[in-house]
This record gives structure tokens, C-alpha cells and sequence, in this order.
């Protein structure tokens, strides 16, 4: 059988640079993410994944990220069994099938339509999980997502690629539509985003970053209703497993060791935990 052709640019292909990562992580004999949706979906893709330059580090960072998102997915579903789920830019990530959320769960992934489309290629259809196909910062796809229920958004690998004033916009009509819930997402200083532009895999897609954030103070100025509830900065901060860490290269782990004594180094990235 062919493979799907893939024709993306800019933002929407950084989503094979996920997916590569996610897929090679859990090829790997000690996969922590273990996701056999995400494998067999980029073996079903016709693309030459090697031009973006995904080695084992990325595979773990990225897994990494993806692991924590999940748990804090899974812990609000826990909390909140008749919760809505709203994963934005969704591209072809699978959380859906690694959480597995109960019945009671409505989930909305969200992304292009040329992308649902392909997620629709690629993935199985999953119950109480619907696709919207539309930019996130159209404001008409929200019309589609119950304001009665508690809803944990995420927004893994998506805000930096946002103009800052999207952003805000953005998150303050989620934030206006549901009566309460919390957002995860992944933040980088304006150190960070320029150093991650500088990447291989990001310089293949000719993918462009907008949005910084160099202390979490400054969002819940502008959205005075989110509270911060956890905050990870750096892959040697409390929250991730050092086992994790010493899975990577030699030279990864030094530098994580070294980011971990320099301030401005430890916070270029963050995963953040708001309620709302």
C-alpha cells in the first residue's frame, strides 16, 4: 500500500518532528511513552523524516514532555470525570489512545483541516472524540465545544508558533467559554525561542516562533483568572524523573546539569500547570 504523501511547510510540519520524535522513543527498548499509534502511523507516511534531524535526545526530551502532559491529562479526567478535553493544534499526536479517557469524557482535537484530514487517514476513529478542522485562532470552531463543563485544555508545541497577541486572544475566549478547568502548555523565554530556531529540525521546516514567555507572572497579568499551579523548568527540575535524563547522550546530560546551575539557562523552557 502507498503511504500518505505528506505536503506541509512552516508550522504545520513541525508536526513530523513530533510525531518522528514520539514514534523513534517508542521504538526505542526502553520507550517510556510506548506509543505504538504514533510508530505505526509514521511508518504509513511517505516523507523523508531524515531531513529534520530527530536524534535519541529529542526522541527522550520530547517523549518526556508528552509523558508529563498525559499524567496531568490523566489526573484532571480523575478529578473530573464528566470533564471536556479541547487538545489544540493537535497535529498527529495521539494522546487520545495513550490516555484512554472513560466514556464520560467529551475530546475535541483541534488543528487544520488539511491536518484532521490526515489524522483521519491515519488514526482510528476513537468514541466521544470529535475533530474540528480549523486555525485555533478562529474563534467559530469553539461554538462546537459545551461552555457547562469543566475542560482541561492543552496546547503542547503550539503557542510559541503564535503571534503574542493570539495568544492572548486565544486563551482568553477559552477561558470566557467554559466555567472553570485548567491549561497546560509548554513556554519558552525569548532566549529559548531563539535558540530553539536555531535548530535543525525547526530550520528544515522553515518554521517561524512569536510567542515568549520569560516569567509565568506575566501571563496571569494580562488573564487575571488563571491561578499557576505547577511549573517545570528544565529537564532537571522536581516533577521529572531522572531516570529519564539518564537515557540521553553524554553531552545532553552535562548540559542539563549545567542549565540547572544558570538561571537564566534553567527557565528557557517551561511546562506550565494554570487553573482557571
Amino acid at each position: 500500500m502507498a503511504g500518505e504523501k505528506v505536503t506541509l511547510s512552516g508550522a504545520k510540519e513541525t508536526l513530523l518532528v513530533t510525531l518522528s520524535a514520539k514514534a523513534g522513543e517508542s521504538r526505542l527498548h526502553d520507550s517510556l511513552l510506548k506509543d505504538r499509534f504514533a510508530a505505526e502511523a509514521m511508518a504509513r507516511i511517505d516523507y523523508d523524516f531524515s531531513r529534520l534531524g530527530v536524534d535519541r535526545d529529542m526522541m527522550i526530551g520530547v517523549a518526556l514532555r508528552a509523558h508529563v502532559i498525559d499524567g496531568w491529562t490523566r489526573d484532571f479526567i480523575a478529578r473530573n470525570p464528566e470533564a471536556t478535553v479541547l487538545n489544540l493544534g493537535c497535529g498527529l499526536d495521539s494522546r487520545i489512545f495513550r490516555v484512554a479517557p472513560p466514556p464520560g469524557i467529551l475530546w475535541f482535537d483541534v488543528d487544520y483541516p488539511d491536518v484532521v484530514a490526515l489524522r483521519q487517514r491515519l488514526y482510528p476513529p476513537r468514541q466521544n472524540c470529535r475533530l474540528l478542522g480549523s486555525s485555533v485562532t478562529e474563534p467559530g470552531w469553539l461554538e462546537a465545544v459545551p461552555g457547562d463543563r469543566s475542560t482541561f485544555v492543552i496546547a503542547e508545541g503550539l503557542l510559541p508558533y503564535l503571534e503574542p497577541q493570539d495568544v492572548l486572544r486565544l486563551l482568553d475566549r477559552l477561558i470566557a467559554h467554559v466555567p472553570g478547568g485548567e491549561l497546560a502548555f509548554d513556554a519558552y523565554s525569548a532566549l529559548g525561542l531563539a535558540l530553539i530556531a536555531w535548530q535543525p529540525s525547526i530550520r528544515a521546516t522553515g518554521a517561524t516562533l512569536h510567542w515568549s514567555l520569560d516569567d509565568p507572572s506575566e501571563l496571569t497579568a494580562d488573564l487575571p483568572r488563571l491561578e499557576l499551579v505547577e511549573e517545570l523548568t528544565g529537564y532537571g527540575s522536581d516533577g521529572y524523573d531522572p531516570r529519564q535524563i539518564a537515557r540521553m547522550s553524554l553531552p545532553a546530560r552535562m548540559a542539563v546539569e549545567l542549565f540547572g546551575w544558570i538561571p537564566a539557562l534553567s527557565r528557557i523552557g517551561r511546562l506550565l500547570r494554570f487553573r482557571f
